[in-house]
C-alpha cells in the first residue's frame, strides 16, 4: 500500500516501455471494470494515468480537447502523462469507489470541471477541459499521482464507518504480499 502514497515521478522520455505500461494499464482497468487507473495502482510511481469513462452511461460528461468540443466516449481511453490540473466551478458531492479499495465507496466532494494539460503517448501537449463525471474521474486519478487516496477525502464519519473494512483490506493485502514473497523465495532455491 506504500506505493499508493508515493508521488509519481515526472516522465522525461516517452519510450516503448512507457507505451507498453500505458497499454497494460488500460487492459488492467478494463478487466477490472474501472473508469481510470494511475501508475501507482500497478506498482509504478510515475505521472501517468488512463481515465476511460466510456462504459458509464448513466453519468453525463463534457469534454473539450484543445478547445474543440468532442464526444467524451469517442476520445476514450485518455492517456495523460505528466498532467497538470486546474480546478474550476462549483463543487458537488458524488459517490466514488477505487480499484485499490474493492467494495469500499464513499461520497467525495469535487469540482464540477477541470482543465488539464498533459502529454500524449506521441509526446504532444494537449489541453483537456472536462466536466461532470469525467472531471471527477480525472481528479480521482490525479490525486493518485500525488499519493492522495479517495478515502483521504472522506469526512470523519464516513472514515469511521469504513474503518473495519479498511483494516480487513490492509490485513488481506499484507497476507497476500507475504504469500507472494514466500512463493518467490521458494522458486529461487
Amino acid at each position: 500500500m506504500a506505493i499508493l502514497r508515493a508521488k509519481g515521478k515526472r516522465i522525461e522520455e516517452i519510450d516503448d516501455q512507457i507505451r507498453e505500461l500505458a497499454a497494460n494499464m488500460i487492459e488492467t482497468m478494463h478487466a477490472a471494470h474501472g473508469v481510470g487507473l494511475a501508475a501507482q495502482q500497478i506498482g509504478e510511481a510515475l505521472q501517468l494515468t488512463v481515465p476511460d469513462i466510456s462504459a458509464v452511461e448513466d453519468r453525463p460528461s463534457t469534454l473539450k480537447l484543445d478547445g474543440k468540443e468532442v464526444d467524451p466516449n469517442s476520445a476514450m481511453p485518455l492517456v495523460l502523462i505528466n498532467p497538470e490540473i486546474a480546478l474550476h466551478g462549483e463543487t458537488e458531492v458524488g459517490l466514488e469507489g477505487c480499484l485499490s479499495f474493492p467494495e469500499i465507496t464513499g461520497d467525495i466532494e469535487r469540482t464540477q470541471s477541470v482543465t488539464v494539460r498533459a502529454q500524449t503517448l506521441e509526446g504532444d501537449t494537449i489541453q483537456i477541459d472536462a466536466g461532470e463525471f469525467l472531471a471527477r474521474a480525472i481528479q480521482h486519478e490525479h490525486d493518485h499521482l500525488h499519493g492522495i487516496l479517495f478515502i483521504d477525502r472522506m469526512n470523519s464519519a464516513a472514515k469511521a464507518a469504513i474503518s473495519s473494512r479498511l483494516k480487513r483490506l490492509q490485513k488481506e493485502t499484507k497476507r497476500g504480499i507475504r504469500h507472494r514473497e514466500a512463493l518467490a523465495s521458494e522458486t529461487t532455491l
